[in-house]
């Protein structure tokens, strides 16, 4: 099998230690490409960073995450644009709307949230706007709201890390945009509603990501003392992917796959 990660935060700094070894690892385990994701002011440029250090292998998304919507000035703004010339930069984002944690205020949030909209549309190709790389938790009535003030000038869009409800699955996919699942799918306590809902997401709408270093599987077997993520186990997330949509594990790898290098043309 030949994966792609579209959602690792390979700058968090549990890393720093042996982040070569946690790369030669998702190699082992079949994870030939993964996405890092830059969710802050301080952590896009190290996203993008990484990505030229390794050419081919890791690519970045670059943003400001809900969570550091307070760091969205225009000085902030005009950082973002500058990282989203280069060419390893293959997404806006991670941005979106979280209303679950409220670490920024809601307005600062939509703000934000905008602004890098409007990046993706100066930054799109062919009338195309740039991929999006997106999150919502506990927001959707806004979220929705602020995407459809874009209408007809985004590009394609993935919501990251998907969790959400059966309306708010079909939502986006009436919309076209892309899934993104991870071992969330994994939790019996939080994710058992996934294991229904994923046999509706259409293979060309599918992808998957671990978010390393956090939501480590919790069906992986040992489970690591540290309890740390990494893409290594994304192998894993397919194959309980797989069974639940009631499709060989190799189908299911090599649609998410293509899937993914068609949306961050990779």
């Amino acid at each position: 099998m030949q994966l792609i990660d579209i959602g690792a935060n390979l700058t968090h700094d549990s890393f720093d230690h042996d982040r070569d070894a946690v790369l030669q690892r998702a190699r082992e385990a079949g994870v030939a490409r993964m996405i890092v994701t830059g969710a802050s002011r301080e952590h896009s440029p190290r996203a993008l960073a990484l990505a030229r250090a390794h050419p081919g292998v890791l690519f970045a998304t670059v943003g400001v995450h809900p969570h550091h919507a307070g760091e969205y000035t225009a000085e902030c703004d005009a950082e973002m644009r500058a990282l989203h010339a280069h060419p390893e930069v293959v997404a806006v984002g991670e941005t979106g709307l979280d209303y679950f944690r409220d670490f920024a205020p809601r307005p600062a949030q939509r703000k934000a949230f905008e602004r890098q909209l409007e990046i993706a549309v100066d930054f799109g190709v062919d009338g195309r706007g740039k991929p999006l790389f997106l999150h919502q938790r506990d927001a959707h009535a806004d979220f929705m709201a602020v995407m459809r003030q874009f209408e007809g000038r985004l590009g394609p869009a993935v919501v990251h890390c998907f969790t959400g409800s059966r309306e708010e699955l079909f939502d986006y996919l009436d919309q076209d945009w892309h899934i993104g699942i991870t071992g969330w799918l994994c939790d019996e306590r939080r994710g058992q509603h996934l294991r229904e809902l994923v046999k509706h997401i259409p293979a060309s709408r599918l992808m998957i990501e671990t978010d390393a270093p956090y939501l480590l599987p919790r069906t992986v077997r040992p489970q690591p003392s540290h309890r740390r993520n990494e893409p290594m186990y994304l192998a894993h997330i397919v194959e309980e992917l797989a069974r639940d949509r009631g499709e060989p594990v190799e189908a299911t790898a090599a649609a998410t796959t293509a899937t993914a290098t068609a949306f961050f043309g990779i």
